[in-house]
């Protein structure tokens, strides 16, 4: 199934996440979490781009505008970091939206903000899994 595109990926993702909660628990701003994330995404050798300008397709057409997300992990997947108290739809929407206008095909929604668990959500938007490297 295309749902397990990026999947080992994804759990590998979470696992650093879920390091950085058990650490640094709940109540932080989202650059702190962001920061220590990015140190234990950089020791497990987890590829990552921090805050990287992507492109914005509009009708098939690139914009001059680009996006800028949190974490861009494995050169795929979307991350967007909160530290609220909880996740809404209207972050999820918002995820979503951005994997639209980017053509990414996973995205992660993580949130250290939300007290004695880590909340997170992920979203596979198949039309722009590559269809060459996931055939099925």
């Amino acid at each position: 199934m295309k749902k397990e595109y990026l999947r080992q990926e994804g759990y590998d993702l979470m696992g650093a996440a879920f390091e950085v909660s058990n650490e640094m628990g709940h109540g932080l701003s989202e650059d702190i979490y962001q920061e220590c994330l990015e140190i234990e995404l950089a020791d497990l050798k987890i590829p990552f781009q921090s805050q990287v300008h992507l492109d914005v397709w509009y009708k098939e057409k690139k914009i001059h505008k680009t996006y800028i997300p949190d974490l861009l992990v494995y050169d795929e997947m979307l991350v967007e970091l909160k530290a609220v108290k909880e996740l809404t739809a209207g972050h999820e929407k918002q995820l979503f939206n951005y994997l639209h206008i980017t053509k990414k095909a996973v995205g992660y929604l993580i949130n250290f903000g939300h007290p004695g668990k880590l909340e997170w959500k992920r979203i596979v938007l198949s039309e722009y899994i590559p269809s060459a490297e996931y055939p099925f």
